[in-house]
């Protein structure tokens, strides 16, 4: 059940979790409200720009433990230096899934699911989120909590929001996490990953005011130590982000030599009837049998390369991560430790290179398409825009970026 996020060690009453949940919207309402126009600015003195941080927490109810913390804060330059070397997503995505579904996380996985299988039954009957699901986020996020980051929290937060490369993602993050330092939930020298997450599925101080919940029926909330914290409080936040109870994620399929393929694309859903008459079958060749659901194609390495239905659920993978390769790695993950068989890569024709991906999204530039940072990342916006080129130029639309694509531009 959701309960009050205590201080560590306390053992008075349970505060009603009504309350609670009234108390944080209101807090956050109010912060929202009061944050002043200047303290929304990234950049600038820091000094200057954590006073306004400290005001607009301060109007959202965080005492004198928050504040204090927010003062001894500073800048950490390796976060910033994590965050503009994010190389491990131009991997391709046999590359990436290959690396991160090991066999010991396959192995762990499976133990873990064995080893808190009643944790887990109650997430499920609670939140509707299937147990590998959860434990899929688990292992891929920290080793199933053994490697939860050594990044002091407050103070990579402070750094994130204080650059102006991507403030709008972090700054929510900082009243949220100083409330969490004020009322004792977390040490204000907490430490997680680079991006301010923390715990054993890495969530967002956000999230962990919103989404927590006391697993194990000791009035805290620690997604640090608590495993079935952890599970409840995952499956809640998933649940939040608009998964369907009981319903697919991604489902390997063959597909064949030739179809629509401008009809492909993890957007483009349609009834698993259409992918059938077009001749999309199962890995083993045989019929797709229609489930009522409707799904998108994707095609992660173009049509020669590995295949999957997309379901509704699938996008809630893309709310946790918006890499599409780590997300359905993920959802991969999952499936593994739901029983499916290992994917079959196929034979996916020859991709970029950094360099030559570069030169493509600069070439998108110019005509016109906005594929974010020239980073050599084959991202949503760059995927789309290769789409559009390839069916302007006449070829298979399927988003994969090969060298016969780089030399027709």
């Amino acid at each position: 059940m959701r309960t009050d996020l205590q201080p560590q060690g306390y053992q008075g009453r349970k505060q009603s979790k009504n309350r609670l949940r009234s108390g944080l919207l209101a807090a956050l309402l109010l912060s929202a409200a009061a944050m002043p126009a200047a303290a929304q600015e990234c950049g600038g003195d820091f000094e200057a720009w954590k006073q306004g941080v400290a005001a607009e927490a301060k109007a959202a109810g965080v005492g004198a433990a928050g504040l204090d913390a927010l003062e001894a804060a500073n800048i950490d330059d390796k976060v910033l230096a994590r965050d503009r070397a994010q190389g491990v997503f131009a991997q391709t995505f046999i590359q990436f899934s290959n690396r991160m579904i090991s066999a010991y996380r396959l192995k762990q996985g499976a133990a873990n699911l064995k080893k808190y299988a009643d944790v887990f039954a109650r997430a499920d009957q609670q939140f509707g989120v299937q147990a590998p699901i959860i434990a899929a986020f688990w292992g891929l996020e920290t080793d199933f909590g053994a490697v939860q980051g050594d990044f002091h929290t407050l103070s990579a937060l402070v750094t994130l929001s204080h650059d102006c490369r991507r403030p709008q993602l972090f700054r929510p993050q900082l009243v949220p996490l100083l409330m969490l330092i004020d009322r004792g939930v977390v040490p204000a020298d907490v430490t997680g990953a680079w991006a301010g997450e923390v715990g054993q599925t890495q969530i967002l101080p956000s999230d962990y005011l919103a989404r927590g919940v006391d697993g194990d029926g000791d009035g805290i909330v620690d997604l640090r130590r608590s495993v079935p914290d952890v599970i409840m409080t995952t499956a809640n936040k998933v649940l939040s982000r608009g998964w369907k109870r009981d319903q697919p994620w991604i489902e390997e399929v063959r597909v064949p030599e030739d179809m629509p393929w401008e009809q492909t694309g993890r957007t483009n859903k349609l009834p698993l009837s259409q992918w059938a008459a077009w001749g999309v079958t199962n890995p083993d060749g045989t019929p797709l049998i229609d489930n009522g659901l409707k799904a998108g194609l994707a095609l992660p390495m173009g049509r020669k390369g590995p295949a999957f239905l997309a379901y509704d659920n699938f996008d809630v993978y893309l709310e946790w991560n918006q890499s599409f390769t780590y997300a359905l790695t993920a959802a991969n993950l999952a499936a593994r430790l739901a029983g499916a068989k290992q994917f079959d890569p196929r034979n996916p024709e020859t991709g970029l290179n950094g360099d030559q991906m570069k030169e493509l999204q600069t070439k998108l530039e110019a005509r016109g398409y906005d594929v974010g940072t020239v980073d050599g990342i084959l991202g949503t916006n760059t995927r789309e825009a290769i789409r559009k080129e390839q069916m302007r130029l006449g070829m298979p639309v399927d988003g994969w970026p090969t060298p016969e694509l780089l030399g027709k531009l």
